[in-house]
């Protein structure tokens, strides 16, 4: 939201108040308040008929600073909040030097001077200002409309880039946008986000965070384009800084605080195959294609029944279709018979046909308006209602709907939906209707996922949501909403997962080959192997079909290469997904994340890493033209074994079966013996692929993980003259050492292998 007309001027109906001059500062401990005058006090008559702005700094964990604004500290504040971690009794310490008075958590410093305008800066541990909040960027502004919002603006820098504040498709760097996180459902080509999140990266080594999960404004360099500004309709602002220095470090602190992504278990990272939306479909057409999949060699994991599995207009009723689904329990069984899990379509909405709305509704467990009606509109579904996930009988009500299609035989939900939340409506536990228009999909996945987590276990849940806000990303699996069938929204969508990856998610997916309309085989197969080296990867549409030999035996092909070269990966992958799990560092990562000191991979935004070693660059071109840049180091070729020098640009030129897909300079990737499924035994006959660094004194160690993401076996790989040496700790089971050029050798415990 702007509040200025240019430079010199305020916009019409607008009034700001700024934070002009300290009038006092208290320190404590762990934290200090100051209070800011809104203009310059020259005399005792000035401090009368006056606001006061009053402003605190304090510390929550190690390398966190929190800074709350406030104009009236009296408000009533009926929540929701983010759940927040970190030290009750504050972190840091407090020190004051004259008129200096300064916090410092770790690495990072924020200082107030009283002798000066109002101003606060934010340093690392070497002194250097990371950003500042200086004349006239504290204030708090009334509109002609009587709303009341606070608003805070930091220094960008000379080449600042600004990442992240959800999963956006505008572009990757987020200068010069206005961004409102407001949960939407406006697929993938608009600058609406189903997963908003007021967090941003910068490429300066720290990150912010806006305390709020309603409405927030962020102006990116676009009001004043040295600045971020960020505000909120309310009468207080709380917003933290984050220090790196490094980009993982700030996602590391990011989500210590928020919340880190639970493991999901190794068999959701298979391939997945839906029914598609509105497609026509019963038992014999699932059958078809599971069977049609193992006919053609292609390892199927988890098959989906989308929204219609349901009877029409009933959505939600939790009740198979019986003239289309007779015998449920028997079908499921059949399909897990064939080594599948079975994953089912909800949203949290109860359509005026379902037979459960009238239970609901009598329950209480609707969504009121003020005068006690239950709210209802005919978008999506007919007469719907919403379920009220801030009572607690709601949700246990909920999820005893769900663990009965759990008890039949299902295994995951794809949680759809939360964005079109109303705000004209009474909650039940009293929330604030604004607040909770973003949060609401933070409690309906909450509400799923540990209803998964108690019936299947720990590390057995997954869900596949659409929508999210800060902490969601406790619950994966994420996917990228409705995208078309082309290159553009391909790219668009892959956008939006790196973005998505820079606010604190570590696992993402797609609709491979788009949702919207049906894809050209040349965007399927491209399609196919970007969704392959995601780290979930689903076949999905909306009014045709997803099978790969529906566009062609080609396509056929390629989706038999890439879900075995996947399943090959899995004990890299884990490593990488447990990696996510105990630090928050995404399994798809942005260029800038590995490489944060290479000035050109702050814009990437068409190729990225999987995980820390392994490059991909999606092929968005039908003729199989692509431009990929290479960091500094030697980069191998996983598939052809090509071995070129960055740091530099390549076009390169590639098949169906191909993309570039590089290993970094002294990996070492664990693959597995097994490529028949991605829960294999990854100690029975892995294969490490050694790509040895040319220092003599190289060194790499390996983890393999277990099914809990818990080192299994350790390998530690060195260079002694000519030879590599292989030691295994951990297993005492046989593995291979192969390096690129095709030389290898087995054996257990220690394995040599000669360097040509």
């Amino acid at each position: 939201m702007k509040f200025t007309d240019g430079f010199w001027r305020i916009r019409d109906g607008v009034q700001i108040a700024y934070a002009t001059e300290v009038r006092d500062v208290r320190p404590e401990s762990k934290r200090f308040t100051g209070y800011a005058a809104v203009k310059k006090v020259t005399r005792r008559g000035d401090t009368l008929n006056a606001p006061l702005i009053t402003v605190e700094c304090f510390s929550p964990a190690e390398g966190v600073v929190g800074v709350r604004v406030t104009h009236h500290a009296g408000k009533y504040r009926p929540g929701p909040d983010f759940a927040l971690t970190g030290d009750a009794d504050g972190a840091g310490s407090v020190r004051r030097d004259g008129t200096v008075t300064e916090l410092t958590s770790g690495p990072l410093t924020v200082r107030l001077d009283g002798s000066g305008p109002f101003g606060l800066g934010f340093h690392d541990a070497d002194g250097r200002e990371l950003t500042r909040a200086g004349v006239k960027s504290t204030a708090f502004a009334t509109t002609g409309e009587g709303a009341h919002h606070v608003l805070s603006r930091l220094s960008l820098g000379v080449g600042e880039q600004i990442y992240g504040l959800g999963e956006r498709f505008t572009p990757f760097v987020k200068n010069g946008q206005t961004v409102d996180v407001w949960q939407a459902d406006g697929g993938t080509s608009s600058e609406q986000a189903y997963k908003n999140v007021p967090f941003y990266l910068s490429s300066r080594g720290y990150g912010v965070f806006v305390n709020h999960p309603g409405a927030v404004s962020f102006e990116v360099g676009s009001e004043s384009v040295g600045q971020v500004q960020f505000s909120v309709e309310d009468q207080a602002l709380e917003y933290y800084v984050i220090a790196g220095p490094t980009p993982k470090e700030v996602l590391g602190r990011y989500t210590a605080l928020t919340g880190r992504p639970a493991l999901p278990p190794a068999w959701s990272f298979g391939l997945w195959l839906s029914t598609s939306f509105t497609t026509s479909y019963d038992e014999g057409t699932v059958t078809s294609f599971v069977d049609g999949m193992a006919e053609r060699g292609i390892p199927l994991s988890v098959f989906h029944f989308d929204c219609f599995w349901m009877r029409e207009y009933q959505w939600c009723d939790f009740q198979w279709d019986p003239e289309v689904f007779p015998d449920p329990e028997g079908m499921l069984a059949r399909l897990k018979e064939k080594g599948l899990r079975i994953s089912a379509w909800i949203n949290p909405y109860i359509a005026q046909k379902s037979p459960l709305f009238d239970e609901a509704a009598a329950l209480g467990h609707l969504v009121r308006r003020a005068n006690g009606d239950v709210w209802q509109w005919d978008l999506w579904q007919a007469g719907m209602g919403l379920v009220d996930f801030t009572s607690p009988d709601a949700r246990a009500w909920f999820q005893s709907k769900l663990k009965a299609l759990l008890d039949q035989g299902v295994d995951s939900f794809k949680t759809d939906f939360g964005e079109r939340i109303p705000t004209d409506v009474v909650w039940h536990d009293g929330s604030d209707p604004e607040r909770m228009h973003n949060y609401y999909t933070h409690l309906y996945n909450r509400t799923v996922f540990e209803l998964l987590e108690k019936e299947r276990g720990q590390g057995e849940a997954v869900v596949f949501a659409r929508s999210a806000t800060a902490g969601g990303q406790q619950y994966p699996v994420h996917w990228g909403g409705d995208c078309w069938s082309s290159f553009e929204a391909m790219a668009e969508s892959l956008r939006g997962g790196l973005s998505l990856s820079l606010s604190g998610f570590g696992f993402w997916s797609h609709d491979i080959g788009g949702f919207e309309g049906t894809p050209g085989p040349e965007v399927f197969k491209r399609w196919l192997a970007f969704g392959l080296l995601s780290s979930h990867s689903r076949l999905h549409g909306s009014t045709s079909y997803r099978v790969p030999w529906e566009f062609g035996e080609e396509a056929v092909d390629v989706a038999r290469q890439f879900t075995l070269l996947k399943h090959r990966l899995m004990p890299y992958l884990y490593g990488a997904a447990a990696e996510a799990h105990r630090t928050g560092v995404p399994v798809m990562r942005p260029m800038l994340l590995e490489f944060p000191r290479d000035p050109a991979c702050r814009t990437l935004d068409r190729q990225y890493m999987l995980g820390g070693d392994l490059l991909v660059a999606p092929v968005f071109d039908a003729d199989g033209e692509v431009e990929v840049y290479l960091p500094e180091g030697t980069w191998t070729h996983l598939l052809s074994g090509e071995r070129v020098t960055g740091p530099g640009w390549r076009t390169e030129r590639h098949g169906y079966d191909s993309l570039p897909l590089y290993v970094r300079e002294g990996a070492v990737l664990p693959l597995s013996g097994d490529d028949s499924r991605p829960d294999a035994d990854w100690l029975d006959g892995p294969v490490l692929l050694v790509h040895p660094a040319a220092a003599p004194d190289y060194t790499a160690e390996v983890t393999v993980p277990d099914a809990a993401g818990l080192p299994a076996a350790t390998f530690r790989v060195r260079r002694d003259g000519d030879v590599l040496r292989v030691t295994a700790s951990g297993t005492d089971r046989p593995f291979t050492v192969r390096v690129p050029g095709g030389a290898e050798a087995r054996g257990a415990g220690e394995v040599t292998l000669p360097l040509g």
